[in-house]
């Protein structure tokens, strides 16, 4: 299960843009927590601190208790905006979370056993096709990731997400198709596909450049 994190933060009294902007001079990046049958509240955060909460690289799918007047409210980052130029935050949104409640999030896949795949020891090549999965998990149970194995995996193999054992309190978002989430091809097979894609971005190029004339 992805950590737990906690961040500090303080009611926001005003709002407006000159307001948002008057607390980023100050290191604070205006955010709100919204759902629960609640009303929106907005608030602001230290930038610092969530900058290092970004960081820990699983932000995104971690409960986060932001604590706000001496109160804890549990918590899923919804959204997070960034600045076009110096890219850091400049607004969060925060989903507050029932006792029971059910949340989609994307939760990152690693691959195990890679040296008992048949296919990679003979120089085949994993192609992810899927690096992150569409989950709802029970709140309190979300992984911080998904480890699939690919003993026995040889060339031409595809691995779906039927074969995949997610943990309780979590099942795919995606319930309409058995997806592909990673294949097992051969390196030419690869350089193949890649130059053909390639081909077909320049021909829609040339193309487009054609049209404009």
């Amino acid at each position: 299960m992805s950590d737990q994190l906690t961040l500090t933060a303080e009611a926001r009294e005003r709002a407006g843009k000159g307001a948002s902007r008057a607390l980023r001079r100050d290191g604070r990046v205006p955010a709100v927590i919204y759902g629960g049958k609640e009303e929106p509240q907005p608030i602001h955060v230290e930038e610092r601190a969530l900058v290092k909460l970004l960081g820990t690289g699983h932000f995104s799918n971690s409960i986060i208790m932001v604590e706000v007047g001496g109160k804890a409210v549990r918590t899923l980052p919804k959204d997070v905006a960034f600045h076009p130029v110096t890219d850091r935050p400049t607004h969060v949104d925060f989903l507050r979370l029932s006792k029971n409640a059910k949340v989609e999030v994307a939760v990152p896949v690693v691959f195990t056993n890679e040296d008992a795949s048949p296919g990679l020891k003979k120089g085949g090549v994993l192609n992810i096709v899927r690096h992150e999965l569409e989950l709802v998990c029970e709140a309190d149970k979300i992984p911080g990731e998904i480890a699939i194995d690919v003993t026995g995996k040889d060339v031409g193999d595809s691995i779906h997400i039927s074969e995949v054992s997610l943990p309780a309190g979590s099942e795919s978002a995606i319930t309409d198709r058995d997806f592909t989430i990673a294949t097992l091809v051969a390196p030419s097979a690869l350089k193949k596909a890649e130059g053909a894609a390639a081909a077909e971005g320049e021909e829609a190029s040339e193309e487009a450049e054609g049209g404009e004339d």
